[in-house]
């Protein structure tokens, strides 16, 4: 099975933001002649024509543009990005680019290689990484992608890890003429061995020159991957050898900031589910001195059925001595009897059990939260603990995802080796504790879950894996002692396993993927880094103390990667049916509440989030450009931006601090944010630019895993009735589109739009006239404050732009309109030619605003003409039966009685109303929260109408009804997207219609029921 590779946004503008940093740059390719060196025979049969060509050398293109030019294209690069501008070169020159760990940093370089080699002629790169790990993960990157690659640029990238010991490759890499890359580790030219040196020095066997000499002729550009972990003071230095042409640094931790063009970090890559979410299992040592009773909450049972049960370990008399067991408990039940009357219980009778909040209450005044351990726990038995709820968060994802051909990897981090492995007198193999542990503890949990199922495919699976062989470890020290240790222990049969592990890990991640490989539990040293890592860890468990500030984000790091299926296709926002955050969700055992972990990792990522804007004043908003669906540009000038300031204090959406309140987000929870009319156009687009801002604590990229108590929602009795079955029937029916329309007429409306409808400003330039005052702090002058701004004016160029820069029209067009070339040009020789000229007015405006003309005109055209027809397929019921969903009482999960489901899991307050007023109305015979699985294809990607609901027949007109609930009905509120798939659901379910069938948008119960009773 091998990973596939998809475009990607966000990782295609990050590649768009390096090119853009060298616009006007000519595609040119230099040569130069290479030193081959001293040899020591001369052969005369080796001058001739050939010998002359390969004294050709490569290199990169020297720069032709000025440092004021680069400098401006970083700036226009940095405000599309809504970046910090750089006011200077820092360093000539260097980019950063801030990723998130998970969102694919690696393959973006490389592809930024291939775009500055189309777009330039640029060919030589050298990434420099800071260990052999990461090192190990970039090689296995270029594995990966070269097939993709290949497919997309119709060329390959000559690629060699640097080894002072096959000089040959640097010879390659100056004399080949394609893309050619070095990866190397920073130690192998930045300390001080033998091996380390050899990079310097005159070398016989390298016809005796410097391998740095021959690199550095190159003019390499060179890709830093983690510079906060390269770039000390010597490394600075060394670096400077390579005489590159500029460097590129990308990391998700920065230390400095050099021309930083790109930012992904952790808030954007979780708001745009680009990487898991975090759900966090803590475990809370409570025991105070003196107490003996020892008590562990694992969680509270939820269920309408009967009250809440608790899973409970306490400490049992049995024939052979005291064992901790796990019971459920109820209230009433008294730990003292249960215990076999042991004296330490004596007093813990449960008193409540509480669902809503997660705790258990005794008699005796004690409370313990899930999670709580109370009493003597040494750290073995906390260890125990860990190992369990690991195995155990591991099957219910597993049970969840295997029927979507998801496999489940969980990994585990400990601080020796010999906990895992140890080997006797003899050399022979055997399990440390925390291996028989995990065997013990596995196996235990397996029999539960064999008892639950019959004939299901999964068991078959669980039945088919040998605990011994579903757990696999990789320890650095393993590969090493069998060079080391004696003979005896190197010819062992179970060697090959090793190195198989340390394999599957980081050069075969594919086959880890597979559910033919049984490995679903690794167990590795804490001394796995950076670059280790599987997408489809959904579990982390740290077996020891996590000691340093960074080793959170270290650890989580390795499993925030979006998970693939046994196709190789990565489960995000593209996949049809599927939110990506039920699917995505990586759980982490702490060893500690998940108050402390979620703290401590919340205060890590938002360090890395210290260069966003924290107030919404009116310096926030100036100058910022909104871009709405149609394309249309608005720039918010001071006039708008003081007037949006004042908005929000009206609105109390900001306090005396220009901080965002809870008012705003509630307003923005129910659609409706009140802005000043002139953005009665953008106001998304404004919407988008306020979650720029850090609020501290308002987005959780946490979760508590524990508070999750509403879980296996399975279909109830509602499911089953006759009512709900015959509705079921009718929208069950699977359509396909077709789009016909006349492309003359399609391409006569878009000239008479062009025509008629485009209008393009001059390009404007602002002059600001200010003075320094006064100087108050060091903090002041940095933050570039001390200077007040006394008056501005806007002039306009009135005769024709003009730019180094050659725009390709017709290519710009053809991409962001997705038509062909020939259309294009039918549409620009139609127009007139004064409508042309706008091109010289302007020429980023005019493909701006005519390919956002000339989309609303195809769209309009796409949605008048699209028919569905009914096709031979349905949907089939174990949409509703194989589902993740989960949820939390009191908070997004709601008790029905009408539901198909016990519980309804909602997404917003406006859908909790709306459920709870159908589960109460009278008119409402059974209704069903219809789930991702179910969707209608249309040109813009797939729909999920929100409801299904059956009335009571007699006073309706419409028995049947599919609702999609909006927080507002205002056409402007409804994004453009959105309007045109609801617009292609009314002729989809149209299709279907027998009379008794209705679909509509409705934003209340009211709105509803006066719909159906019309």
């Amino acid at each position: 099975m091998k990973i596939k590779f998809k475009h990607q946004q966000f990782q295609l503008d990050a590649v768009k933001s390096i090119v853009d940093c060298f616009a006007g740059q000519p595609n040119e390719q230099s040569r130069f002649t290479l030193d081959k060196g001293r040899r020591q025979k001369p052969n005369l049969f080796d001058y001739d024509a050939d010998h002359e060509r390969s004294d050709v050398g490569f290199k990169n293109n020297p720069i032709k543009l000025t440092d004021d030019e680069i400098l401006a294209n970083i700036q226009a690069v940095q405000r599309r990005n809504g970046l910090k501008q750089s006011e200077r070169l820092k360093g000539r020159y260097n980019l950063t680019v801030e990723m998130e760990t998970g969102t694919g940093k690696t393959y973006t370089y490389i592809r930024t290689m291939f775009e500055l080699y189309k777009t330039y002629g640029w060919s030589k790169f050298i990434v420099v990484v800071p260990s052999i790990a990461i090192r190990e993960g970039v090689l296995k990157s270029f594995q990966m992608t070269e097939d993709h690659f290949m497919a997309e640029y119709g060329t390959k990238a000559r690629y060699f890890v640097y080894n002072s010991k096959q000089l040959h490759q640097i010879e390659t890499f100056a004399s080949d003429a394609g893309i050619n890359v070095m990866i190397i580790n920073s130690q192998a030219f930045a300390a001080r061995g033998k091996d380390a040196r050899r990079i310097y020095m005159e070398l016989d066997d390298f016809q005796s020159r410097k391998p740095i000499d021959v690199i550095a002729s190159t003019n390499p550009i060179l890709i830093i991957d983690e510079p906060q972990s390269v770039e000390g003071p010597k490394t600075k230095e060394a670096l400077k050898v390579f005489n590159p042409l500029f460097t590129l640094r990308y990391s998700a931790t920065h230390r400095e900031d050099y021309n930083k063009v790109y930012r992904l970090d952790a808030l954007d890559a979780y708001n745009m589910k680009l990487v898991k979410k975090i759900s966090v299992k803590g475990i809370s040592v409570k025991g105070t001195s003196g107490t003996e009773s020892y008590l562990y909450l694992e969680g509270i049972d939820v269920s309408d059925k009967h009250a809440p049960v608790a899973r409970l370990e306490f400490e049992v008399r049995t024939k052979t001595g005291l064992a901790k067991k796990t019971r459920k408990i109820r209230t009433g039940d008294d730990l003292y009897q249960l215990s076999g009357q042991l004296e330490q219980y004596r007093g813990y009778k449960v008193s409540e059990i509480n669902g809503q909040k997660n705790c258990i209450e005794f008699t005796n005044g004690v409370t313990l939260q899930a999670g709580d351990v109370q009493g003597d726990v040494n750290e073995l038995h906390f260890r125990r603990i860990q190992i369990r709820e690991t195995i155990k968060s591991h099957f219910e994802k597993e049970r969840a995802l295997f029927h979507q051909g998801i496999k489940v990897l969980s990994l585990f981090f400990i601080d020796e080796v010999a906990k895992y492995r140890q080997y006797d007198s003899d050399g022979n193999e055997r399990n440390g504790i925390y291996a028989d542990i995990f065997q013990e503890e596995y196996l235990a949990v397996l029999n539960e879950h064999l008892s639950l199922f019959t004939d299901d495919p999964y068991v078959q699976y669980l039945n088919s894996i040998q605990v011994q062989d579903t757990h696999k470890g990789y320890f650095s020290i393993d590969k090493k002692s069998n060079r080391l240790v004696d003979p005896k222990v190197s010819r062992r049969e179970t060697d090959s396993d090793d190195v198989d592990a340390y394999d599957l890990i980081m050069r075969d991640k594919e086959r880890l993927l597979s559910f033919s490989e049984p490995t679903r539990f690794i167990f590795s040293h804490s001394a796995l880094k950076e670059g280790w890592d599987n997408p489809n860890v959904f579990q982390i468990c740290t077996l020891k103390h996590s000691d340093s500030t960074i080793k959170k984000r270290q650890e989580v790091g390795r499993g925030l990667r979006l998970c693939v299926n046994q196709n190789g296709d990565r489960i995000d926002s593209s996949v049809p049916g599927i939110d990506v955050h039920d699917i995505n969700v990586l759980t982490v055992i702490a060893s500690e509440s998940y108050e402390q972990f979620a703290k401590q990792l919340q205060s890590e990522i938002a360090e890395t989030l210290s260069e966003r804007p924290k107030k919404a004043d009116a310096g926030f908003f100036l100058g910022k450009e909104l871009t709405n669906a149609r394309g249309e540009r608005l720039e918010i000038d001071e006039m708008l931006a003081k007037k949006l300031h004042r908005t929000f204090i009206r609105q109390g959406y900001v306090d005396d601090n220009d901080h965002l309140t809870d008012d705003y987000f509630a307003a923005v929870d129910n659609k409706q944010v009140v802005l000043p009319e002139e953005l009665s156009n953008h106001q998304e687009a404004l919407i988008e630019l306020v979650k720029t801002i850090y609020v501290a604590g308002k987005t959780d990229l946490t979760e508590d895993e524990r508070s999750k108590n509403i879980q296996r929602l399975q279909p109830n009795h509602n499911f089953y009735k006759k009512e709900f079955q015959e509705l079921w029937n009718q929208i069950n029916k699977k359509t396909v589109y077709t789009v016909q329309f006349d492309s003359d007429e399609l391409i006569q409306k878009c000239i008479y739009a062009l025509d008629h409808k485009l209008q393009v400003p001059a390009v404007r330039y602002a002059i600001k006239h200010g003075e320094m005052q006064k100087i108050e702090s060091k903090a002041q002058l940095k933050q570039g404050e001390a200077f007040v701004t006394r008056e501005t004016r806007s002039e306009y160029v009135h005769h024709a732009a003009t730019s180094k820069i050659k725009y390709d029209l017709i290519g710009k067009l053809m991409d962001e309109t997705r038509m062909t070339r020939k259309t294009i040009v039918r549409i620009l020789t139609g127009i007139k030619p004064s409508t042309f000229l706008l091109f010289r007015k302007n020429p980023e405006e005019f493909i701006i605003r005519a390919a956002r003309l000339i989309n609303e005109e195809k769209a309009t055209t796409i949605i008048e003409s699209i028919t569905y027809d009914v096709i031979n397929e349905t949907f089939e019921a174990d949409v509703f039966t194989q589902n993740a969903l989960r949820g939390q009482l009191g908070q997004n999960a709601v008790p029905a009685k009408k539901h198909i489901f016990d519980y309804v899991v909602t997404d917003s307050k406006n859908e909790r109303a709306f459920a709870q007023e159908l589960d109460t109305s009278q008119e409402v015979s059974v209704f069903a929260k219809l789930p991702r699985g179910f969707f209608i294809p249309t040109p813009l990607g797939n729909y999920n109408p929100d409801w299904a609901i059956v009335f009571k027949e007699g006073n309706v007109k419409y028995i049947y009804f599919i609702a999609e609930t909006k927080g507002s009905m205002e056409s402007l509120q409804l994004r453009e997207i959105e309007k045109a798939k609801i617009e292609c659901a009314r002729k989809h379910f149209a299709k279907l219609n027998t009379g008794k069938l209705k679909y509509d948008v409705v934003d209340s119960y009211e709105k509803l029921l006066e719909i159906v009773k019309a």
